[in-house]
């Protein structure tokens, strides 16, 4: 199968495509659907109770495993390689995680921020981390959809309300992840914001 990834996605190396499990998946369209069916059972799974856990390592590993087990064997588990997103290198992702696991409940406890920063910075830090060999944008979006939930306040919007094209909005999402790179989250903020 060859692989299509839009502009800002981060290709498989050749043992993380290995690791795709349905035998019928030849074309990307096919791959998408198989993916987004998954994601479907994992968003019914997340939004079903409130976690208690939610800012765990271990949660945020369930979360992508939930998401992706029907399509891909490394579902749920580290990178092993280093990718062009980020500039977390694969031995520091166990550690980075926990900082922001432990910063975040920081942040909701003393009040630091916004409820919708607060969710801004999670998401930005957690695909900055790029813990898994992909899915991570559309993991940390759901991961920052259920810590909004749990803290309150409208859903997030994702560039929905902007009255963009997908490819448009996907372009000013990199950019916005891009200025929150630099320290600047109101794009970020704006982006999200309902």
């Amino acid at each position: 199968m060859k692989f299509e990834y839009p502009s800002g996605a981060t290709p498989l190396d050749l043992s993380e495509a290995a690791g795709l499990i349905p035998k019928y998946i030849s074309l990307q369209r096919e791959l998408n659907a198989a993916e987004q069916e998954n994601i479907i059972k994992a968003h019914t799974w997340a939004h079903a109770k409130k976690h208690s856990n939610l800012l765990t390592i271990e949660f945020l590993r369930e979360l992508h495993r939930r998401m992706f087990c029907d399509v891909w064997t490394w579902a749920g588990t580290f990178r092993k390689t280093d990718k062009s997103v980020g500039n977390i290198d694969a031995s520091e992702i166990t550690s980075e995680l926990k900082k922001l696991v432990d910063d975040t409940s920081f942040w909701i406890k003393k009040d630091t921020h916004p409820g919708l920063e607060i969710c801004a910075r999670f998401h930005h830090r957690l695909v900055f981390i790029h813990a898994f060999p992909n899915g991570n944008g559309r993991h940390s979006r759901l991961a920052a959809d259920i810590l909004r939930e749990q803290i309150g306040g409208h859903k997030l919007t994702w560039g929905n309300h902007l009255k963009l094209s997908d490819t448009e909005v996907r372009a000013r999402y990199i950019a916005d992840l891009k200025a929150a790179d630099q320290g600047d989250y109101s794009r970020l903020i704006a982006f999200v914001a309902p």
